[in-house]
């Protein structure tokens, strides 16, 4: 499944059409073509719509307003100008909401609070005070009987009532303005009246940004796990949705998962040598996979999967995913393999090293190990990465310090963020996984806009919890211009050098030449 949010076209008006018969049957109603071109034609940016793989499923219309001429009191005809968008002002000061649906097929997904997102986004970046919308009560007609529409809006409010699109905007920070009667004529399901909402702009200013726009700021959420027998496959996607949904909730842009989190699901297999073992948990990794971009999606956030074993040809890897919000899925593989992996499991290297473009600017992602080879970051930093994941599995204190002090190094020496996730606890009954040790945390460069110990937050160690950080990747443009020092900058690059060549071996080897150093990796 790919989700897109975009802005509306006129070849989209056929699709648009469906849509809004199918989401709206007890009314046959639909915008027609001449006025989507009209809304088109004054307020492009304005006109949202989302596609799943391509085909739409719901929009959001919208007009700017001079509110001072609108005012509380008005109607639905009023706002639209008896649906001829005549009341469009290019130099309003309030986006008002004419339309948001989504198919009925595809409700439960959250798709309504992605197109709001965008609205608020658009909201920001044209420097707009506010947005206002009538949101309808549909439930309210199987009520009037017994409630004022005031009593059923207090009721919705404490949630003892449940209203599909009442709830919808209130639970999208909007706040109640007043009650509205006969704002839209023929709507006998509110017995046409509608509650007038708001969502307040709180960065209003006279400096309006571009729509989709990366995002400066960045939420991250890291699971430190509790290893723990489950019963079966379904026990462990339990937990998993636990965990996304509670980091969810805090507006995540990305939730961090260890290195085989999931290696629990071994023991079925522990009656088995452990290369057979791990083998056997490899049958797991494509349902995992798929599980964790269904999440992503559902809850709007960028899952980073931790790894799972990976057979390919005979041969078994370390690979992971990152499941984007939007549906697109990139792997990610673990390069540098430990004598125990390799000795007990029969590990191999992959071959594949990059940085992955999000909506939260460009990041990296090293397995465990592989973050104690300081080229690997190196070369990640030089195509512009802001935010290392590292997604890990250590044993004990010291296996632990060897991840934590290297990660630290590359935060400092790249001037970038590093995010560490691991397991914690004991695991019976699956051999080569008996006991773990972590403490999850953010790191950051070490100068004054910054912890001083380059420490953003760690978690509790050996205990199960989810960290919530916040990072802010303008500081780190700050300090590659102005820092104490100049880690990237200050690089002796006329002495040596570091690349990516591609090789014909398929292990990765220094190779020296005359006095500069390059780095080959097959």
């Amino acid at each position: 499944m790919r989700i897109e949010v975009t802005h509306l076209t006129l070849n989209d008006y056929l699709e648009l059409k469906q849509s809004m018969l199918e989401s709206y049957n007890q009314w046959g109603a639909y915008w027609r073509d001449h006025q989507i071109e009209r809304l088109l034609k004054i307020f492009p940016e304005g006109q949202l719509c989302i596609k799943i793989d391509g085909k739409l499923v719901g929009a959001a219309l919208s007009i700017i307003v001079n509110y001072k001429k609108l005012t509380d009191n008005h109607t639905y005809t009023d706002a639209t100008g008896n649906y001829t968008f005549s009341t469009h002002d290019p130099q309003g000061d309030v986006l008002y909401g004419i339309e948001v649906f989504i198919r009925p097929e595809y409700r439960g997904l959250r798709l309504g609070r992605r197109l709001y997102d965008a609205r608020k986004e658009l909201c920001e970046k044209l420097n707009l005070r506010s947005i206002i919308a009538g949101a309808r009560m549909p439930n309210y007609s199987k009520h009037a009987d017994k409630l004022s529409p005031k009593e059923y809006l207090e009721k919705v409010k404490r949630r003892e009532i449940f209203d599909p699109t009442l709830t919808f905007q209130l639970s999208n920070d909007f706040h109640v303005r007043k009650i509205l009667r006969g704002y839209m004529p023929g709507d006998t399901e509110s017995m046409e009246h509608a509650v007038l909402i708001e969502w307040n702009n709180i960065y209003y200013e006279p400096n309006p940004r571009l729509l989709n726009e990366e995002k400066m700021h960045a939420r991250l959420a890291l699971v430190q796990w509790q290893m723990r027998p489950f019963k079966d496959f379904d026990s462990l996607v339990e937990q998993i949705e636990f965990f996304v949904d509670a980091a969810a909730g805090y507006k995540s842009d990305f939730i961090l998962f260890p290195e085989f989190f999931h290696a629990p699901l071994m023991a079925e297999y522990n009656h088995q040598p452990e290369a057979e073992a791990i083998r056997g948990l490899a049958k797991y990794t494509k349902p995992l996979t798929k599980k964790f971009s269904e999440l992503a999606v559902a809850y709007n956030t960028n899952i980073i999967t931790g790894s799972f074993p990976d057979m390919r040809d005979d041969r078994l890897y370390n690979v992971g995913y990152l499941c984007h919000r939007n549906g697109k899925i990139e792997e990610y593989q673990k390069l540098h393999i430990t004598p125990d992996e390799r000795r007990v499991w029969g590990l191999v290297g992959g071959n594949s090293l990059r940085v992955y473009d999000t909506d939260c600017g460009k990041v990296g992602i090293l397995i465990c190990y592989d973050v104690e080879f300081p080229e690997l970051p190196r070369l990640l930093a030089d195509q512009g990465m802001d935010i290392l994941f590292v997604p890990f599995l250590t044993d004990t204190p010291n296996a632990y310090h060897r991840v934590r002090l290297c990660a630290q190094a590359r935060a400092i020496e790249n001037e970038c963020f590093v995010a560490i996730a691991g397991s914690v606890g004991n695991l019976p009954r699956v051999n080569n996984m008996d006991i773990q040790y972590a403490q999850s945390a953010v790191f950051t460069p070490c100068d004054f806009a910054f912890p001083t110990n380059g420490v953003k937050c760690e978690a509790t160690p050996n205990t199960e919890m989810v960290l919530i950080v916040d990072v802010d990747r303008e500081l780190l443009k700050e300090l590659n211009q102005a820092g104490s020092v100049k880690n990237l900058r200050d690089r002796r690059k006329d002495l040596y050098q570091l690349s990516m060549v591609t090789n014909e071996n398929t292990n990765a080897k220094p190779v020296y030449q005359e006095s500069k150093l390059e780095f080959a990796l097959a």
